[in-house]
Parts: C-alpha cells; sequence; structure tokens
C-alpha cells in the first residue's frame, strides 16, 4: 500500500500553549521551535512534531471519561522512576489506574491525559 499522507504535528488544543510546551519539552528533550500567546510547537525531527494552540474556555478531559478522543503514549525505561520524574515537573498522577504495572497515565499540567510504558 503506498502513503497517502505522512503525519507531521500533533496539535493538542489547550488553555495556555505556552505552558505545556515547556512542560513536554521538558519531558521529551524536544526543543521549542514557535511559541506566542496563541500557538506553541516543539521540533518534530523523525518523528511528528507537537503543537499546542490556545482554545478560549478551553475545559480539560476527564480521566477516565469516555468523553476524551486522544492521548500520548511515551516509551521509557522505567516506569515508576519516569513517572515521578515528570510528576516533579507538573503532571498529575489520577487515582484510577488500569495498566497492571504495564503503563502509568498522567495527565499534563492541563489534565490531557498521557501514558507511559517500556513498550515490553
Amino acid at each position: 500500500m503506498s502513503t497517502l499522507a505522512k503525519i507531521s504535528t500533533i496539535v493538542i488544543d489547550c488553555g495556555d500553549p505556552v505552558r505545556l510546551a515547556e512542560f513536554y519539552s521538558e519531558v521529551t528533550g524536544r526543543e521549542i521551535t514557535d511559541s506566542g500567546e496563541d500557538y506553541a510547537a516543539l521540533a518534530g525531527g523523525e518523528h511528528p512534531g507537537l503543537a499546542f494552540v490556545r482554545i478560549e474556555g478551553y475545559r480539560a478531559p476527564g480521566w477516565p471519561d469516555g468523553g476524551k478522543h486522544a492521548h500520548l503514549d511515551f516509551t521509557v525505561a522505567d516506569l515508576e522512576e519516569t513517572a515521578a520524574r515528570i510528576l516533579a515537573l507538573g503532571a498529575s498522577r489520577p487515582a484510577f489506574q488500569p495498566g497492571k504495572d504495564q503503563w502509568v497515565v498522567l495527565t499534563d499540567p492541563e489534565g490531557h491525559p498521557f501514558c507511559l510504558t517500556t513498550g515490553a
């Protein structure tokens, strides 16, 4: 099958694009390439970029909540050590953890859920 399109950037709605770009820059080590009041972006390199766009009246998705539509997964070497470091950056750890030691669910500073996994 031929490729019709390639994902270039994943854009996340939020209330404070610069705040989230700074958070995810710390998590991923990616450089902030663009930032302003309404938009901020991280370099993509060989992977899709991450961008954050201000939505007036933004409300965070709940976890667990059937209303959320997407989340990010990150592969890490050590679940608990990495979770602790990301929590120190401003993430939160919801009580509901369905991964049974296979993954950890965290939420970013604006409430977007994301998962850490060792990929094992």
